[in-house]
């Protein structure tokens, strides 16, 4: 089924708020997720420079950038997961809604599966983001010299290396990404949402969830979706990275001021 056959069922059977279905948990993931993965990026970009002065060792920018990528997205991921989890399972319902509202989404998954159940999935999201963020920021500060000087309104060279930093990034860890909504949506509820009834239980873990994909769907299988997906984060991408180089600017100008 591809993309605009989706696009038409939910619209056929959900109408056009459909579409829109989980957008108050994933408001709330994106605002405290950013705030999170800056926040630690920036701070161990500094502790990686400290330390590197005080030991005299030179740490590469492309590491240096890897490193503090992953740390801030593995940070940021942990910290928000219980809103990715909401928003998955709240995308993923059909006509029959399962939770009729957010409130009652935190009461029944408490009562029914513990805390544990709102961070179904947590491993894959962490092994997902760890080379996703590491790789988007290695790649990003890479390509933005390369960019710098890109004749583009608003001088969104930064937005250009943020796009292309996020496709390439994006895809190469797509499958873990697969995997950890195919977590999201297990535990008890798991055969109402949409199409549930013909997804199985996934109860071995990320690398079992991996192998029975592959099994009865195929490399494929990990790929679905990977379009959409694209097109959602390479323009969130650039949006992201330009404001955050514009932040930083303004940030350093108050900085030169007050000096």
């Amino acid at each position: 089924m591809g993309v605009l056959e989706v696009a038409r069922n939910i619209f056929r059977h959900e109408g056009i708020t459909g579409f829109w279905k989980g957008n108050i948990p994933a408001e709330g993931l994106y605002l405290s997720y950013g705030a999170v993965q800056f926040l630690a990026y920036r701070s161990t970009t500094q502790a990686l420079d400290r330390a590197s002065k005080a030991s005299d060792i030179h740490v590469p920018g492309t590491a240096k950038s890897f490193v503090a990528g992953a740390v801030a997205g593995t940070a940021a991921t942990t910290a928000t997961y219980p809103l990715d989890l909401l928003r998955t399972r709240f995308a993923a319902q059909g006509p029959e809604r399962i939770y009729s509202g957010l409130l009652a989404s935190l009461r029944d998954i408490a009562q029914h599966e513990g805390p544990a159940g709102f961070f179904r999935g947590l491993s894959a999201g962490v092994g997902q983001i760890v080379p996703y963020m590491g790789l988007f920021f290695a790649l990003y500060e890479g390509l933005k010299p390369a960019f710098a000087d890109t004749k583009l309104p608003f001088g969104s060279g930064d937005a250009v290396a943020g796009i292309t930093a996020s496709v390439l990034s994006k895809s190469a860890v797509f499958p873990l990404d697969t995997v950890r909504k195919r977590l999201q949506v297990q535990g008890p509820m798991r055969t109402r949402y949409a199409g549930g009834h013909k997804m199985p239980a996934y109860e071995r873990g990320v690398l079992g969830t991996l192998g029975m994909i592959l099994r009865k769907e195929g490399a494929r299988g990990l790929y679905r979706g990977l379009s959409v997906s694209l097109v959602k984060a390479a323009p969130a991408s650039a949006v992201t990275m330009w404001t955050y180089e514009r932040a930083i600017g303004v940030m350093r100008s108050f900085d030169l001021e007050e000096d």
